[in-house]
């Protein structure tokens, strides 16, 4: 069975309730806020004019002296003095050169102790950078050679077995600067380059 409760009708001796509402609580006077305000204010009122006198102080009589006869060069020490403005662009004063190892330097030698090499070579150097059946391609070569800012020769050789023409740097009248100049060719892709002894 079920019950209808929307539509039930209140019964005959029950009395309707009517929603009661809550009350607000009674706020008591802000006394204590108060009091704190007013004593704030009669404090800073009372800074104030504890203040208000301090800066006119009364000049004493064993301040105010007669005033004393100056000599000639108290007067001169109390004449205004001419301010020297400086030009903010100026530069400073050039410095003095204090240094002294040019003069110690100047008769000073050194000496340098370099191993001895077993090798000395009294001949010249050569390099040879490539070696081609076909002039053509040694003049190729020599042409790149000529854009690295040395000059290249092509030599022509016959043997055993045909005909030959090589590229070759040089002369050098030593190792070192045919080192360098291979180092130049490798530095441009030419890492065939061979030195040797030309005697």
């Amino acid at each position: 069975m079920s019950r209808d409760y929307a539509n039930r009708k209140p019964r005959a001796g029950a009395k309707a309730r009517a929603p009661q509402r809550k009350k607000a609580p009674k706020r008591s006077f802000p006394y204590f806020a108060v009091f704190v305000i007013l004593t704030l204010l009669s404090g800073f009122g009372y800074f104030l004019w504890s203040i208000n006198g301090s800066s006119d102080s009364p000049v004493t009589s064993e301040q105010v002296q007669q005033p004393k006869k100056k000599t000639v060069q108290a007067v001169a020490a109390d004449a205004p003095k001419k301010v020297v403005k400086k030009d903010p662009n100026a530069l400073p004063p050039k410095p003095q050169e204090e240094w002294t190892y040019l003069e110690e330097l100047e008769n000073k030698q050194v000496e340098i102790d370099l191993p001895q090499s077993g090798v000395v070579s009294s001949g010249i150097y050569q390099m040879q950078c490539g070696s081609f059946r076909q002039e053509s391609q040694a003049n190729e070569m020599k042409a790149r050679i000529a854009f690295q800012g040395a000059e290249a020769q092509v030599r022509r050789s016959e043997g055993t077995n045909g005909i030959w023409y090589r590229v070759v740097l040089g002369p050098y009248p030593n190792k070192r600067e045919a080192e360098h100049n291979r180092h130049k060719m490798q530095s441009a892709g030419l890492n065939g380059c061979i030195i040797w002894l030309w005697e």
